[in-house]
C-alpha cells in the first residue's frame, strides 16, 4: 500500500471544507477543485460597482484558476507538464469559447486530457469556473 499525503498550501485560499488543496499518492498528484478565489476570499475576475452590479470575466477567472493550479502543483513537486487529466466545471456554457481560448494559451494537443461540463452553480455566485486536475510526477524531477 502506498502512503498518501494531503497538502494545504499556505498563502492560498483556504479550502471551503475539510479537504486538502492537493493529495499526493505515490507518483500521482490530485488537485482538488480550484477556483479563482484569492487568499483574502476576493475573486479574480469578479467586480461589483457601488450599486451592486457585477461584472464576471471568464477569461480572467480561467487564467487565475490555471495559475492557482500551477502553484499548487509546484508545492507537490509537480509541474504543468506533468498534468495528465483535468476536469473543468463551467456555470454557463456560453463562456466556453472564451475559456477555451485561455486554455489554448496554456496547452495544446500534447497537454492533459480534458473534460468540460456545465454545472448549476459553484460555491460562490461570482465563480464562473472551477477545475480539478491529476498529474503524474515524472522521475526526472
Amino acid at each position: 500500500m502506498t502512503a498518501s499525503e494531503g497538502i494545504t498550501v499556505p498563502g492560498k485560499a483556504t479550502p471551503r471544507g475539510r479537504f486538502p488543496h492537493v493529495k499526493v499518492a505515490g507518483d500521482l498528484v490530485f488537485v482538488s477543485g480550484t477556483s479563482s478565489r484569492r487568499p483574502d476570499n476576493s475573486i479574480a475576475g469578479a467586480e461589483a460597482d457601488e450599486f451592486g452590479a457585477t461584472r464576471l470575466d471568464i477569461t480572467v477567472q480561467t487564467r487565475a484558476v490555471l495559475e492557482n493550479i500551477r502553484e499548487l502543483l509546484l508545492e507537490a513537486g509537480a509541474r504543468f507538464e506533468d498534468l495528465v487529466q483535468m476536469t473543468a466545471f463551467l456555470v454557463d456554457m456560453n463562456d466556453f469559447a472564451e475559456y477555451n481560448a485561455v486554455w489554448a494559451e496554456y496547452f495544446d494537443e500534447t497537454g492533459p486530457a480534458r473534460t468540460t461540463v456545465a454545472v448549476h452553480q459553484l460555491p460562490h455566485p461570482h465563480l464562473r469556473i472551477e477545475i480539478q486536475a491529476i498529474a503524474r510526477i515524472q522521475p526526472d524531477h
